[in-house]
């Protein structure tokens, strides 16, 4: 038997438990080398430590999922990262179903890192209709951030009169304010939803009150 007295370890893992046998030892020792490298930004060391931690029996590597995704690397101009990145996390989706929704927020922060942002919204309204993403009220905040950037017109077309000259999405716009009010109904003190849907229903409002005026005059014009 092994004296525990012997040993000592900078991070918990493995369930705190104390190591019974050489191999349990050796894989607490390699867990704090890990620790260690990441604390210092040594991702290399690190990588080679994760590397044989994944395979050993006592470590439950899908659980340290955010973990792993530090180690893909963060380079922001680098296309094959992030789309590693997003196959990690999507696999990640598979393996922690209890975590779906977290990993999923993960996925479009992804895709807005890249500024793909009509491919974040697809992802969401892929997700957004089944359980238990339809009751997340931070999911429907992205989708109505989303929705109403794409709503917008371009920057170089932003203007008092661009909602007139057919820049505008009135659909998109309309999506929008459906998400923030269902993120509303689901948490009342969602304070970026509610200070958002005033923008959506203005905005709402002024298209109306226009597309109203532009048909009356081309009645009178008719006429």
């Amino acid at each position: 038997m092994l004296n525990h007295q012997d040993h000592v370890f900078l991070f918990a893992s493995l369930g705190s438990k104390d190591p019974s046998t050489a191999r349990k030892v050796h894989i607490r020792r390699l867990y704090d080398i890990f620790q260690l490298s990441v604390a210092r930004r040594d991702f290399q060391r690190a990588r080679r430590a994760w590397s044989i931690l994944v395979r050993c029996k006592e470590v439950d590597w899908a659980a340290m999922w955010t973990t792993g995704l530090l180690l893909l690397g963060d380079a922001p101009q680098d296309d094959e990262c992030s789309t590693l990145k997003l196959d990690y996390l999507r696999a990640m989706m598979l393996q922690k179903l209890e975590q779906r929704e977290t990993i999923l927020q993960e996925v479009i922060l992804r895709f807005i890192h890249r500024r793909q942002y009509k491919e974040a919204l697809n992802e969401l309204e892929l997700y957004l209709p089944a359980f238990p993403f339809q009751d997340n009220p931070v999911l429907h905040t992205y989708a109505g951030l989303l929705a109403l950037y794409i709503g917008q017109p371009p920057p170089e077309q932003k203007g008092r009169h661009a909602v007139f000259h057919g820049t505008f999405d009135p659909i998109a716009i309309r999506e929008s304010q459906s998400h923030f009010e269902h993120a509303l109904t689901r948490d009342p003190d969602n304070v970026v939803a509610r200070g958002f849907i005033d923008s959506v229903v203005r905005l709402l409002y002024i298209y109306m009150m226009h597309s109203k005026w532009s048909d009356r005059c081309f009645i009178s014009y008719l006429r």
